[in-house]
């Protein structure tokens, strides 16, 4: 329910005023959080349409609102049409294998994978389980690991030089090394997951790890001495000191980190799905780029608003979480 408030918070101005609560307030509250940004995402539009048609390129003009909706509808539908031929085909097989059945009840009998074309809904599926699993197993690696460095001055001292080291590194820069890597150690007649997989979770995983440990080692550094005091006076032990002191203190710093993380980590996927030609939304891009047909403009541009759709989805979840978690209410999180 708390969730549900905080995604939801402009409907409570716009319930308080049919119930004629301080209306002009409620008005107010609703054109700030509601409609303003509805204006700028129509004057956005009238722009992209106005200047879409005078832009060029080798595959024809630049596509704009219009012609961006018409691929979303035919994505939508070459999914559904691929999930019928899916269905078909396991229903082909289910009456082969009961006739056979029927003849030989001992019978062995298979039931082969559909082998189709991933569909545009696919690959976004496939990207947000890759991010979702190397943004967690980062900040799990990410937490710990600021918390100690905040806490003792003697290990981020050691730590925080291989921090800057590797903080910059491009992902295009990590992928080959990874690729080679997992080729060679993660080798299995029957894997749990593929390579490309693995790859792209660790090229995710070892980019957006630096923004948590920063943030949560400087919240953990900067705890009020003041509570730190309490903690000695109370004697508190150590995992009772993390738990009730460093952990709610360092919590706006560590959403914060969190964040960054896994707005990098959203980025990053991309980018290596893209040069690895890893199944995902960026190599959903680079087909339609290397494809050349009329359409690929228009499938493009529906990627990237959706790549940038979810990726804001994605920081409002975090938010709202943010604002769960947080012990000071009063705090203004944007």
């Amino acid at each position: 329910m708390k969730l549900l408030k905080l995604t939801t918070g402009w409907l409570e101005p716009v319930i308080k005023l049919l119930k004629g609560e301080n209306p002009k307030q409620q008005l107010t509250i609703i054109g700030r959080s509601l409609i303003v940004p509805l204006i700028g995402i129509a004057v956005f539009l009238a722009i992209w349409q106005g200047t879409a048609p005078r832009i060029v390129t080798s595959l024809g003009a630049f596509p704009g609102p219009v012609q961006v909706w018409e691929q979303s509808v035919n994505l939508v539908a070459e999914h559904n049409e691929e999930r019928e031929k899916a269905e078909a085909f396991y229903e082909r097989q289910r009456l082969r294998n009961e006739k056979k059945l029927a003849k030989n009840p001992d019978a062995k009998v298979k039931i082969r994978s559909y082998t189709g074309k991933p569909t545009f809904l696919d690959q976004i599926v496939t990207s947000l389980v890759t991010v979702m699993t190397g943004f967690l197993l980062a900040s799990a690696i990410a937490i710990p690991v600021g918390i100690l460095i905040g806490l003792s001055p003697t290990l981020y001292g050691a730590i925080n030089p291989l921090i800057q080291l590797f903080k910059p590194v491009s992902p295009l820069a990590w992928l080959p090394l990874v690729t080679m890597v997992v080729s060679a150690v993660y080798v299995s007649s029957d894997p749990m997951f593929s390579k490309s997989f693995i790859t792209s979770m660790l090229t995710v995983l070892l980019c957006c790890l630096w923004p948590t440990m920063i943030n949560t080692a400087v919240g953990v550094a900067g705890i009020s001495k003041d509570l730190l005091n309490v903690s000695k006076v109370l004697s508190l032990g150590w995992w009772t000191h993390i738990f009730k002191i460093v952990l709610p203190s360092a919590i706006p710093m560590m959403f914060t980190g969190l964040r960054l993380s896994l707005g990098i980590a959203w980025m990053v996927l991309i980018a290596a799905e893209m040069l690895a030609q890893n199944p995902g939304l960026g190599k959903f891009v680079w087909d339609e780029f290397q494809n050349g047909s009329s359409n690929s403009l228009g499938r493009i541009m529906v990627a990237v608003l959706v790549i940038g759709f979810i990726g804001f989805i994605l920081d409002r979840i975090m938010l709202s979480l943010q604002k769960g978690a947080s012990w000071d209410k009063s705090a203004v999180l944007r």
